[in-house]
């Protein structure tokens, strides 16, 4: 298939995932407004129709490794694109995210992101953000869930380098639950940036927990390395070869 053509496939995509999004949104409003059970199932749904529609549409297949957290867990995944995000929400019953403070003000995303459990932080000032995570975190348990954080804070493409952010740790101490990795090679095929998508096959990975109580640079330690080698296995499985200008860091 040509480029030209996928990159057309693509934009056409692209375009329906916004469509259903307001579509999804308006026609489960009512039942998310009545109880946050009708948000999530309204997320679900979503999560479901852009992973079917991938498939047809421009050629990516999805898959889920692993045997996601049905308890009361942190999850702390590899953020390669958005597609990560509907394939880690959509596994688990009752995820919830910490998300960027500014996400609370888009259009049904914001809304039923609240609504589902999310806790928005203000990452302007890293040590307020960390403290205000957990007081959030904690005010929220009447909503149990899986919370999912992205240790790194923004997505990563695959090859490049990001620091794993100490408010993950913080978390994991301060809610004594355990943490499970989430692997993922998602941005070989769904770039950071850009309209083209390329099909093949993309995989997420619940890994093995990691126990509660650990000491943090402990913790730390066994998180970044979980996810980092996993996630380079699943690129490199997906065909992914890393260039020298891919070893970089990003802020």
């Amino acid at each position: 298939m040509s480029y030209a053509i996928q990159w057309v496939r693509s934009l056409i995509f692209i375009g329906s995932m916004y469509v259903a999004m307001l579509v999804v949104g308006v026609l489960y409003l009512p039942w998310a407004i009545a109880t946050p059970r009708g948000a999530i199932a309204g997320c679900h749904a979503y999560c479901r129709w852009v992973r079917w529609s991938a498939t047809w549409m421009i050629g990516l297949h999805t898959e889920v490794r692993g045997t996601p957290p049905t308890t009361e867990v942190m999850v702390a995944a590899k953020h390669q694109s958005f597609m990560d995000v509907l394939m880690i929400y959509g596994a688990m019953p009752r995820g919830k995210f910490i998300m960027k403070s500014i996400l609370k003000w888009a259009p049904i995303i914001g809304w039923f992101g609240l609504r589902i459990g999310c806790v928005p932080v203000d990452r302007g000032k890293r040590g307020v953000a960390i403290r205000k995570m957990i007081a959030d975190v904690k005010a929220g348990a009447a909503l149990p869930g899986q919370l999912i954080i992205y240790p790194q804070g923004t997505r990563v493409a695959p090859g490049a380098k990001a620091k794993y952010k100490t408010g993950t740790g913080v978390l994991y101490q301060e809610l004594g639950q355990p943490c499970v990795p989430v692997a993922c090679n998602v941005g070989v095929f769904w770039p950071k940036r850009g309209i083209y998508r390329k099909p093949g096959h993309a995989v997420i990975e619940f890994l093995e927990p990691i126990p509660p109580g650990l000491p943090l640079p402990e913790f730390m330690a066994q998180l970044e390395g979980a996810i980092e080698t996993r996630s380079a296995a699943l690129a490199a499985e997906a065909g992914f070869i890393p260039r020298l200008t891919d070893d970089h860091i990003v802020s």
